[in-house]
């Protein structure tokens, strides 16, 4: 590996460990379009630049994911309930998902996907009340709606907490528990997710040196041990902060994950 590389995936990992105890979210967003980027001037074939990107960016949620988790755990913050009931259909979405995004091309997807999280965002602004008797939904409902969290998650390489937060506080699910639980919901998505890239690059050629499948060793080393750290922190000043300042922070990430989408779509 280059080792000049080692201080990028290091920082990238701070950032995105800290998000994700902040925010509950794993990150593909800002980890994908920094992997895009150094792959390509590794001279990797732009075939493989997103899948690329993507499976290595799943594989350091699942670390991502689990310090986020166990910090807001500790905390007494996770509905586990609601991570029992989505599991299954999170992790059938996200197998499908990686080999639907290795072999489809994402522009229309990463336009529709754009749009969804820009409305998402500017809905969260506006802070509307949910209906105050609605309720999460059953277990076949679910089940649905866990499998739609992990088809779109194991396409982009995201935890999937770009749906599952505002899915639960629409509910009435407290911001706090909401975030602390798609924290959880994003392991279960990244170690599907993973293992679908894996399977979907195993026999490709000219893959980077240390790479399984879509997935590249040393990146997601470096990334992962710095998430690892970063994530208590922010799960420490996701407590601290009011519903109101959080809610607007996370309608923030939505609108650059909205717009880093529709710069895809268009470039």
């Amino acid at each position: 590996m280059n080792l000049a590389l080692v201080p990028v995936f290091l920082a990238l990992g701070a950032f995105v460990g800290f998000l994700a105890g902040l925010l509950g979210i794993g990150g593909g967003f800002t980890i994908v379009p920094v992997l895009v980027e150094v792959f390509a001037r590794q001279g990797v074939d732009s075939s493989h630049l997103m899948p690329l990107a993507i499976g290595t960016s799943a594989a350091t949620i699942c670390f991502t994911a689990f310090a986020s988790a166990r910090a807001h755990h500790k905390r007494g913050a996770v509905a586990w309930p609601v991570v029992w009931a989505m599991a299954p259909g999170l992790v059938i979405g996200s197998l499908v998902g990686a080999q639907v995004a290795s072999a489809l091309p994402m522009r229309v997807m990463a336009a529709c996907f754009g749009s969804f999280t820009w409305l998402t965002a500017a809905q969260m602004l506006r802070n509307a009340q949910p209906h105050p008797t609605r309720e999460l939904p059953g277990q076949i409902a679910m089940f649905a709606m866990g499998s739609l969290i992990g088809l779109v998650a194991g396409m982009v390489g995201t935890g999937g907490a770009f749906l599952a937060v505002p899915f639960m506080t629409r509910c009435n699910v407290r911001v706090h528990t909401a975030v602390a639980t798609s924290a959880a919901i994003g392991w279960p998505v990244a170690v599907a997710a993973t293992i679908g890239y894996v399977i979907a690059g195993w026999r490709h050629e000219g893959l980077p040196a240390h790479s399984i499948g879509y997935v590249n060793l040393p990146a997601l080393l470096c990334i992962a041990a710095a998430t690892m750290m970063l994530a208590p922190v922010g799960a420490k000043v996701a407590h601290a902060w009011p519903v109101a300042r959080l809610k607007r922070a996370f309608a923030l990430m939505l609108f650059v994950l909205g717009a880093w989408m529709w710069v895809k779509a268009l470039a």
